[in-house]
């Protein structure tokens, strides 16, 4: 890969990579996901570098993972199966100015057709395989933070959050009560 590429969108699964990937259920059906500390203030870091967009095939929890990405943190959210999503990214953007970062079986599929490729830890093997980088954390614990500092250090010459240009104080930190 061309030192001096720049990637242009960052597209992140949701299930096991912002989130533990666990699913609470009660008789009713799906009520619960777990999403873990610092990884939207990772994202506010690098978002000024570049688009950041999320994809799920979970249309059970939809609504749970709307309210914690569209609402909460203000970024796009898209229902796609895992399988079709490199015909929906195609679609939206060109896969060279692709990061994606993913968990599941499938997301080889994805990672293998885009310039760059994350996967948290506790990913599936296969998906591991694929990624150019694997985060040490595991998925709904840091792990997208960890691959928001990569990404800043890799292709936009930030070595630590010290060097993030302008304010931090504005870009995250906060918690609605």
């Amino acid at each position: 890969m061309n030192s001096k590429w720049s990637p242009k969108v960052f597209i992140l699964d949701v299930d096991g990579v912002l989130s533990t990937g666990q699913f609470l259920y009660t008789e009713e059906g799906k009520f619960m996901k777990v999403f873990g500390p610092d990884d939207n203030d990772g994202l506010s870091l690098l978002s000024p570098f570049m688009e950041i967009r999320f994809v799920t095939g979970d249309k059970k929890g939809f609504n749970i993972s709307h309210k914690r990405i569209v609402e909460d943190m203000n970024y796009s959210l898209d229902l796609v199966s895992t399988v079709k999503r490199i015909n929906w990214i195609s679609n939206h953007y060109n896969p060279k100015d692709v990061i994606y970062m993913g968990d599941g079986i499938f997301d080889y599929i994805v990672m293998q057709k885009v310039s760059y490729s994350i996967a948290p830890y506790n990913a599936d093997e296969s998906a591991k395989k694929s990624a150019n980088y694997i985060s040490s954390r595991s998925g709904g614990d840091r792990a997208v933070a960890d691959a928001c500092i990569h990404i800043l250090n890799k292709f936009f010459g930030v070595s630590s959050i010290e060097n993030i240009r302008g304010d931090i104080s504005k870009v995250s930190g906060e918690w609605a009560v």
